[in-house]
């Protein structure tokens, strides 16, 4: 425990900016296995390149990825320039749920740790990206959701590929969930990227909107 305090302090002693963290939640079931799961990691090594030529979201954006089939926590919350995503196989069922929980915790003890270190912070993003449909209890997940969303402790986006049960992420996201179009794993990275490096460039506490996805979605 005190060596966890002491690179926590450490880290933000370094680097004292305002801090801008995106969660992604990624599903890895069984049905991914193939191009899929191949081209989300492809988009993911997209990300981090992209992120890596901006010099100030590189000081600010933070990524944490959480995967489910099963559930995993594939990458604590880490800064941009230390970012290297992991690859991601294909296994097991489609736990949402559960997911959704653990990556919600996950926020809320980052944001508690920027709080006690005196780090300003952007409201976090939380993205969740699935071909499927979930196969545990999901309800209580979605209600944790629209009460975050309520009080704007999180902005949270949900992400339909080839597959994915619509229907039950409309109840699940406060937003309208997108329809990603075929594979474009790359193309939706990209346009995170570049809306995350519009996030890092503005003032903690304003709302800044999120870039009309650029062809590779639909709703």
């Amino acid at each position: 425990m005190n060596e966890q305090i002491s690179f926590g302090t450490t880290e933000f002693a370094d680097n004292p900016e305002p801090r801008c963290p995106c969660l992604l939640l990624l599903d890895v079931s069984g049905s991914m296995q193939g191009q899929p799961i191949a081209e989300l990691n492809a988009g993911l090594t997209t990300f981090k390149d992209e992120l890596a030529a901006d010099v100030l979201a590189m000081k600010r954006v933070e990524v944490g990825i959480v995967t489910f089939g099963p559930v995993q926590i594939a990458l604590p919350f880490q800064g941009a320039a230390a970012f290297y995503p992991p690859v991601l196989t294909a296994q097991g069922d489609t736990p949402m749920g559960a997911a959704i929980k653990q990556g919600l915790d996950l926020v809320r003890q980052r944001k508690d740790e920027y709080r006690a270190n005196g780090i300003s912070y952007y409201r976090p993003w939380v993205f969740l990206i699935t071909d499927g449909g979930p196969t545990d209890e999901w309800q209580s997940a979605a209600a944790a959701v629209r009460e975050g969303e309520a009080s704007k402790s999180f902005a949270f986006f949900a992400i339909g590929v080839q597959g994915a049960n619509m229907g039950t992420l409309k109840q699940i996201c406060v937003r309208e969930p997108l329809r990603l179009d075929g594979l474009r794993f790359r193309d939706l990275f990209s346009w995170l990227s570049s809306s995350l490096r519009s996030v890092s460039r503005s003032t903690p506490g304003t709302d800044v909107p999120l870039q009309s996805p650029q062809g590779w979605a639909s709703v």
